[in-house]
């Protein structure tokens, strides 16, 4: 038994109480709730205001995805040929691409109206294949670390149920696949949606049951994705859609009644508005302060600049014809970077010596690495005194030095 404790607005003012079955304390606004005490603790419904500014009363960081508004792009914000794996522009979105078209993939300023939003991330077919080979495949992901992921009981009887929910703009009309993947016990659920109005924007819900079998591991490594499914062979669709959760089976994985969005250079894709958040229901999406958002992205990419003839970090000279430069990162990596991205020519980059700035005979390369800080580096001509100061800068506009400690 429980109880619903009702504020009314008809008759004798006052309180009144009435029982109902749902097992919970529900407190009422002329018969609506806006709070619920649970099993799973308290749900609040609505928004409360403070001197007339209404506010959420949803719990900050309800939001598992990170940058969903897409507003994060330290890469860029536009590169074309793309025809493989990898992340261009929009952070943490990252894609698998195999004999799937070739695509533009740029940060776009086409949104959903009044939804709060600047940005959304889009794709763009520039070559097509509409004969799609067994084997062929598109899909966009957002990797996520297992540790943020715990709360979710997969293991357990007492697994949670999440809900996704997200914008979506096409010209390609039909039935698409969502997939949710648990990397560490591989094992996967797919879901369909259906795009009903071409060049329109669009918001889908889908809830995501909870796996009372697979583990997410608790580290730093890839627990949970969540998949967009664009193009896809018969490899992926030939068998029963995996509706529940199972161990991975290549055919089971989209829908026979997946559309090949690689098969038209008129077809596109716009994705914003993405919340993953534990529950059956879909809250109105959780804006983050833009600080707030790149720190969290920085986690997995970080990207060094530096305008014409300003500085990128100081160090020391270690042989005549090697400068060492350590940065300490913005914050702390998820794990150590092994690879350092560059841009231009060796000259591009130089090191600040004695009042000169001495160009490099070669790109800048990472030397040691760890979560907190790195040491880079610049290779010269033998003109350099050992145990000086130095300093890394730069004589190129569009010079940089990006580091990814990405899942």
């Amino acid at each position: 038994m429980a109880i619903n404790i009702n504020a009314k607005t008809t008759g004798v003012g006052g309180l009144e109480t009435s029982a109902d079955n749902s097992g919970n304390i529900n407190i009422q606004s002329g018969g609506s709730t806006v709070m619920s005490v649970t099993s799973s603790g308290v749900a609040v419904t609505g928004s409360f205001s403070q001197n007339g500014a209404v506010y959420s009363t949803q719990p900050t960081f309800r939001n598992l995805i990170i940058n969903g508004d897409m507003r994060i792009a330290q890469r860029g914000t536009s590169v074309a040929g793309i025809g493989g794996n990898g992340l261009n522009t929009v952070d943490r979105f990252t894609r698998e691409l195999s004999a799937g078209g070739n695509w533009t993939m740029s940060q776009d300023a086409d949104v959903p109206p009044g939804q709060g939003f600047a940005y959304s991330m889009k794709y763009l077919c520039t070559t097509a294949n509409a004969s799609l080979g067994s084997s062929s495949y598109f899909l966009i992901e957002s990797r996520n670390e297992g540790q943020n992921f715990q709360h979710l009981k997969y293991g357990t009887a007492n697994a949670e149920s999440v809900t996704l929910s997200f914008w979506v703009k096409t010209n390609k009309t039909g039935t698409y696949t969502l997939e949710a993947f648990q990397a560490d016990a591989n094992r996967n659920k797919a879901h369909t949606y259906t795009i009903n109005s071409a060049n329109t924007w669009e918001k889908k819900i889908i809830t995501i049951g909870g796996d009372t079998s697979g583990v997410i591991n608790n580290d730093n490594g890839d627990g949970y994705r969540i998949s967009w499914w664009l193009v896809a062979g018969t490899d992926f669709t030939s068998g029963t859609l995996a509706t529940s959760w199972s161990n991975i089976v290549n055919a089971n994985r989209v829908s026979s009644s997946q559309v090949n969005l690689a098969d038209s250079t008129s077809n596109y894709i716009n994705i914003t508005g993405v919340q993953l958040e534990v529950g059956s229901t879909a809250t109105e999406f959780e804006h983050l302060p833009v600080d707030v958002e790149l720190a969290r992205c920085q986690r997995y990419y970080q990207k060094i600049e530096a305008n014409t003839s300003q500085y990128f970090d100081s160090g020391w000279v270690y042989t005549s014809s090697n400068f060492a430069m350590i940065h300490t990162w913005t914050v702390p990596m998820r794990i150590a970077p092994t690879s350092m991205d560059t841009t231009g020519t060796a000259s591009d980059y130089r090191v600040a010596y004695a009042a000169t700035g001495t160009p490099c005979t070669s790109i800048p390369n990472l030397n040691q690495t760890g979560v907190s800080a790195a040491r880079i580096h610049f290779p010269t001509a033998s003109v350099l005194t050992v145990g000086h100061a130095a300093a890394g800068f730069t004589n190129s506009s569009n010079a940089y030095l990006g580091f990814s400690a990405e899942l």
